[in-house]
């Protein structure tokens, strides 16, 4: 399917490794031009590399901390006018509830919530003076199913959630369109953190965590970067323009739920 947004740029943040660069793959794909962030600048440059050698798009990086404004204004400048923006930060590290202090619920609001607000509130002005923008947010599908040990996730995200479904239906009669991919596992760097601190806490091995987690997906594995990616690109199609302030969730049917 031709999606429609060959030469359009994007900035995906995030975007060196997993998820974020499933998206941006699929967007090079795509035909579309990227600016590149993450936090690492050695992975990053390398991730460039291989686009740009695979995809006849041309691809701008900025190593940039997102959740500081020093960093989102790094990458701002660097961006320019985009069309497409891809929301993403890496998930607060798991616990309890009598874990987290309020400086732990800053700073997962800072780089969960308040930055993806930020870029929002910078890009979109542009996409809606031109009549055209999508934003694909990253969340998770503990949104839509709050997982205990992460409750820091789960209170940012979810706050992430209703800005987007207000401001979501403010912009999309100026051809702005906004919404929420809700991964479950994928076999990402996070995936492999988590089933590492499984093994820890219960005394097994890598492998066994991971198979007893495979174990509550319906589809019975992972998933995979690319099928995430081709998920976010199509949100950020032409095809897209009468999907507004959705939460699609790509879990392979973990959540138990009829809507």
């Amino acid at each position: 399917m031709d999606l429609g947004i060959k030469g359009k740029r994007a900035l995906v943040c995030a975007s060196s490794k997993g998820l974020g660069r499933g998206c941006a793959e699929a967007l090079a794909e795509a035909g579309v031009n990227l600016v590149l962030n993450a936090r690492g600048a050695e992975a990053l440059e390398a991730t460039a590399a291989e686009i740009r050698s695979k995809y006849d798009v041309s691809v701008t990086t900025v190593a940039a901390d997102v959740s500081t404004e020093d960093g989102r204004a790094a990458l701002l400048a660097a961006a320019g006018d985009v069309d497409i923006l891809v929301n993403n930060a890496g998930g607060p590290p798991p616990g309890v509830w009598s874990d987290w202090d309020r400086d732990d619920f800053i700073a997962a609001l800072d780089a969960n919530m308040l930055a993806p607000i930020a870029l929002m509130k910078a890009l979109m002005p542009g996409m809606i003076d031109r009549g055209w923008g999508r934003v694909v947010n990253i969340t998770s599908g503990s949104v839509k199913a709050p997982i205990p040990q992460l409750g820091l996730s789960n209170s940012a995200r979810a706050g992430l959630t209703g800005y987007v479904a207000g401001t979501s239906r403010q912009v999309a009669q100026h051809g702005v369109n906004i919404n929420n991919l809700l991964p479950g596992i994928h076999a990402t760097d996070r995936a492999a953190s988590l089933d590492a601190g499984v093994s820890k806490a219960q005394g097994i091995d890598i492998a066994t965590a991971k198979a007893q987690r495979e174990a509550t997906i319906p589809a019975r594995r992972y998933g995979t970067a690319a099928e995430f990616g081709a998920a976010c690109a199509f949100l950020c199609s032409q095809h897209a323009g009468f999907i507004v302030g959705q939460n699609l969730v790509v879990d392979g049917g973990a959540i138990n739920a009829t809507i």
